[in-house]
């Protein structure tokens, strides 16, 4: 007996971030709106895992609503996602060991800390490292019914900057550099340094 496939899981902050970007750039009407949109009725409690599918969805709806806003809050929200897994996710002596250690050192732990995690926030997506400055999301395989939207790459890149800005060095940035094999649903990512 075949049963269903189980949806991805992601972290919750992947909504709340952006909800609450949302209403600083948007208000409160505007971000209701585009909520209702999205279906999603209820925010998540922070608590527990969440469908990623609400996450695709806010991003979605997001970019429909305000195509060149979408931009700047996916990279607030982002950041401010890799804030919250600095401070709670992330245990205080690795923090601290990764800000005392040279670059070179720091990024490759960094990167391995984040290729066992990357699912909670890819979710479907398929994360594959190519060493400590340069990665790939492939969202090829995840059954999504629509390629994502633009902004929600620009969110993934958020967060990386600020891991590697916060962990490895101050002067790093996730460029977004091309689509992967002309795929609308995969890119890859450098981390460059020193602007």
């Amino acid at each position: 007996m075949d049963s269903a496939p189980v949806a991805a899981l992601i972290g919750p902050n992947a909504v709340l971030q952006a909800v609450a970007v949302m209403e600083e750039c948007l208000g409160h009407a505007e971000t209701r709106a585009i909520l209702a949109d999205a279906r999603i009725d209820q925010l998540p409690s922070g608590e527990s895992m969440i469908p990623e599918i609400h996450a695709l969805r806010l991003h979605r709806w997001l970019a429909l609503h305000d195509p060149l806003g979408s931009f700047t809050i996916a990279e607030e929200a982002g950041s401010r996602t890799a804030d919250y897994i600095i401070a709670n996710r992330i245990p205080k002596p690795a923090v601290w060991l990764l800000g005392h250690l040279p670059a070179r050192l720091g990024a490759p732990l960094l990167m391995a800390a984040i290729r066992k995690h990357a699912w909670t926030f890819i979710g479907a997506g398929v994360f594959a490292p190519q060493g400590a400055w340069r990665f790939s999301i492939d969202r090829s395989a995840a059954g999504d019914v629509i390629p994502p939207p633009e902004s929600l790459f620009l969110w993934y890149a958020a967060v990386f900057t600020r891991l590697y800005q916060r962990l490895v060095a101050e002067d790093c940035i996730c460029c977004v550099e091309a689509t992967t094999g002309g795929d609308p649903r995969a890119r890859r990512y450098r981390i460059a340094r020193g602007g």
